[in-house]
């Protein structure tokens, strides 16, 4: 699994002086699972981008195992780039086309000239990996709910077999039950060895499942570090718009009330902290 490294990364779009990104120097570590935070136009966007290759940078490099993409890269060094990348952008069922399941997640691997016996068994197997029942191959994707769409977009992304998966606000509009099970399912990506980069909103997520994250600010690198010091760290979290998750929220209130609770991202952690004081939940009468 290669390691994604940003070197001295800038890019700037054309026509402007603005500069979407600036100099950036970052590490994703093969396996890990990183979170993107920052607020609307920090550059979160621009980045995975790079990292996609679906732009050239204006200054420095983006490697990604043994491929190297800077401001002259030709077509090919960028497709070798997204070889290793797959993107699933924000509302990905828009983008579902085919008539039905099996062909939409076909798409990919038939444009590569796979075979027909190993597009048939890598549509079984992206199925299985997002939890999407076999009968459903045959459906169309547009009969189907919204999460279910949305794992039938995820599907097509892993048919391509990515090592590494960047999720550009995967759970947006999904109802509650919807985005739990889709945020397991990413869970379930990454145990299998996965690289995880999720752009997200939701400080919750990032303080449940990443073990790095990233905050931009107007195109410039902040921070890359744990979820427990980002969000330890409240001066850091007011200079960049970010809000604590609810479990830091309600231990920082039940701790101003001298309750002494050691530091919890998770709402799980911190009823696993509770229960003991309440009786662990058992009826003690």
């Amino acid at each position: 699994m290669p390691e994604i490294k940003l070197t001295n990364l800038s890019y700037s779009y054309t026509n402007t002086s603005h500069q979407a990104l600036a100099d950036v120097d970052l590490t994703i570590p093969s396996g890990s699972y990183t979170a993107l935070v920052g607020h609307t136009g920090s550059g979160k966007s621009t980045l995975v981008s790079l990292v996609d290759g679906l732009i050239r940078p204006s200054t420095g490099t983006v490697q990604i195992g043994e491929v190297t993409v800077d401001q002259n890269a030709k077509r090919a060094d960028l497709a070798k780039l997204r070889q290793h990348v797959g993107f699933v952008f924000q509302f990905p069922e828009q983008q579902l086309f085919a008539e039905t399941v099996a062909k939409d997640i076909a798409f990919g691997p038939e444009n590569l000239g796979w075979s027909a016996d190993k597009v048939a068994a890598t549509v079984k197997h992206a199925m299985e990996a997002v939890g999407l029942a076999p009968e459903l191959a045959d459906r169309s994707p547009f009969m189907l709910s919204g999460g279910q769409m949305r794992r039938v977009a995820i599907a097509g992304v892993l048919a391509m077999e990515p090592a590494i998966l960047i999720l550009d606000e995967p759970t947006a509009g999904l109802d509650a039950r919807s985005t739990d099970a889709l945020l397991e399912l990413v869970v379930q990506l990454h145990q299998r060895g996965r690289t995880i980069l999720l752009i997200t909103h939701q400080m919750d997520q990032a303080a449940r499942y990443a073990d790095q994250v990233v905050v931009m600010n107007h195109g410039r690198l902040v921070a890359a570090t744990t979820p427990q010091h980002l969000f330890s760290d409240t001066k850091l979290l007011a200079t960049n718009h970010l809000t604590r998750p609810a479990a830091v929220q309600i231990s920082a209130a039940l701790r101003a009330r001298g309750i002494q609770l050691s530091p919890a991202l998770t709402l799980q952690e911190l009823a696993s902290q509770l229960a003991p004081r309440l009786g662990g939940g058992k009826n003690n009468g």
